[in-house]
């Protein structure tokens, strides 16, 4: 087994966190996209139950495209400046 820098270690454990809250996302956002995808009764009547206590497909999309974009951003300058450097 080869070994990394701690730098490096540090940067992938947050990087999990980051997929794992993208992952949370997209999971809070499934009634909307089976809604979108399917458009049937069932998953009109699942939005509107959901809707009287709250949901908010925006809010998981907002933060879903927020943590994407990070994550890229995050992974980029890692590649472009730190990989190999440390």
């Amino acid at each position: 087994m080869g070994s990394q820098s701690k730098a490096k270690t540090i940067f992938l454990l947050i990087s999990m966190v980051g997929w794992l809250l993208t992952g949370a996302a997209l999971m809070y956002l499934f009634p909307a996209i089976a809604h979108l995808l399917l458009h049937r009764d069932r998953t009109a009547l699942w939005l509107e139950t959901l809707g009287r206590s709250g949901y908010n497909p925006m809010l998981g999309t907002a933060i879903c495209v927020g943590l994407i974009a990070v994550e890229i951003i995050a992974t980029w300058v890692w590649y472009r400046r730190f990989d190999g450097r440390l």
